[in-house]
C-alpha cells in the first residue's frame, strides 16, 4: 500500500491528508500541536481549523516526525512557506530514500526569492524528479465540507506525476489534473496571493466590482510577465493553477488573503488584522519576495508594488489607488 506522511495539521493539510486517506494511501500527519495530534489521531477531528468535520478513521497522527516519515513514499509539506526551510532541515534526516516530497505551499521565500520546490531540492538535497507541486483553486473549507473540485499535480518526471495523482483523486470529489510546467504552478500559486490582498483592499474601501475585475485581470498579466521572464508555460496562467486559483482566491470570502486585504481596506491597521487572522495569509510575507523575485529579472508588477507599500511601507490604500490609476499608460496588445 502507498504512504504518506503529511507535515503540518492546519486546514489545507489535514484535509489532503482526509483527501489521501479516502483515495486509499496509508496516511500519517505530524503535527507540533500536542493537542491537535490527539484529536486527529484519537477523535478524527481538527476542531481548530476543520470543526465539524470527521476524518477518515485510518487517517493517524503524531508528534513524531521520524514515526511520521517511516516507510513514506509520499512526503507532504504543508507548513507556512517562511518557515520550510528551518523545518526541512530538522526532518531531512529521516527522509526515507526515495521518497517524493509534495509542496502544498505557496510562497516565495524571503531573502533568496526561491519557489519552494527549489527550497526543497537544495535543503534535501534531492533532485527534480523527486519534488512535486499541488496548487490549484482549493478553498478548504468547500473541500472538507465534501464539495467537488479539482486541483493541479506538477512535477518534471511524468511517472512521478501520475503516481500522485492517483494518490488524491477521490472521484467524484477531488479530481486533480497534471501540468509538467512546474514554475508557472509554483508562480500561479505564490503570486495570486498577493493580487487577493489588492481586491480585498479595493473590497473594502467599497469598491466595485470594475475595479475587482481590473486588478484581477491586470494581476494576471503580472503574474504572466514574471511567468515568462521564468521560463514558465504561458498556457498554465490559463488554467486551474493560473486563472482558477486567482479568481477562486480574489473573489472568495473564504480567502485568507482576500479577508486580510479586506480588513486593511476597511482602515485596520497592520497589526490588528494580523491579531485577528488565524491562519496564515501567505502573501503578506511572500509579496516583499515576489517584488524582489520581479525586480531581479526586471519585471514591472505595479499591483504587487503597490501591495508592499500598503503592507509593508506605510502607504494608506487611497494613496496606493492614486499611484496605480495615475500611472501613465503603456500600449499593450489585448490590454494585457
Amino acid at each position: 500500500m502507498t504512504k504518506a506522511a503529511v507535515f503540518g495539521t492546519g486546514s489545507w493539510g489535514t484535509t489532503f491528508g482526509m483527501i489521501m486517506a479516502r483515495a486509499g494511501v496509508e496516511t500519517t500527519l505530524w503535527g507540533r500541536r500536542a493537542e491537535i495530534v490527539e484529536a486527529i489521531d484519537r477523535r478524527q477531528e481538527n476542531p481548530d481549523y476543520l470543526p465539524g468535520v470527521t476524518l477518515p478513521p485510518t487517517m493517524r497522527a503524531t508528534g513524531d516526525p521520524a514515526r511520521a516519515l517511516e516507510g513514506a513514499d509520499f512526503v507532504v509539506l504543508a507548513v507556512p512557506s517562511q518557515t520550510l526551510r528551518s523545518n526541512l532541515t530538522a526532518w531531512k534526516p529521516h527522509l526515507p530514500k526515495g521518497a517524493v516530497l509534495v509542496s502544498l505551499m505557496k510562497g516565495i521565500e524571503l531573502g533568496t526569492t526561491k519557489r519552494m520546490s527549489e527550497v526543497i531540492m537544495e535543503v534535501a538535497e534531492v533532485p527534480q524528479e523527486r519534488v512535486a507541486v499541488v496548487s490549484g483553486p482549493n478553498l478548504v473549507p468547500e473541500i472538507a465540507q465534501g464539495q467537488p473540485a479539482a486541483t493541479v499535480v506538477s512535477c518534471p518526471d511524468e511517472r512521478t506525476m501520475e503516481h500522485l495523482q492517483e494518490a488524491c483523486h477521490v472521484p467524484p470529489w477531488f479530481r486533480p489534473y497534471t501540468n509538467p510546467d512546474v514554475v508557472g504552478v509554483e508562480l500561479g500559486g505564490a503570486v495570486k496571493n498577493v493580487i487577493a490582498l489588492a481586491v480585498g483592499v479595493a473590497s473594502g474601501m467599497g469598491m466595485g466590482d470594475n475595479v475587482g475585475a481590473m486588478l484581477m485581470t491586470r494581476g494576471l498579466a503580472e503574474i504572466s510577465r514574471l511567468g515568462a521572464a521564468l521560463g514558465a508555460d504561458p498556457h498554465t496562467f490559463a488554467g486551474l493553477a493560473g486563472m482558477g486559483d486567482l479568481v477562486a482566491t480574489c473573489t472568495s470570502p473564504l480567502s485568507r488573503n482576500r479577508t486580510f486585504g479586506e480588513n486593511l481596506g476597511k482602515g485596520m491597521t497592520l497589526a490588528e488584522v494580523v491579531a485577528a487572522t488565524k491562519q496564515t495569509a501567505e502573501g503578506v510575507k511572500s509579496c516583499e519576495s515576489v517584488l524582489e523575485l520581479a525586480r531581479k529579472h526586471d519585471v514591472e508588477m505595479p499591483i504587487t508594488e503597490v501591495v508592499v507599500g500598503v503592507v509593508h511601507d506605510g502607504m494608506t490604500p487611497d494613496e496606493a489607488g492614486v499611484l496605480l490609476m495615475s500611472r501613465t499608460p503603456k500600449p499593450e496588445r489585448y490590454g494585457v
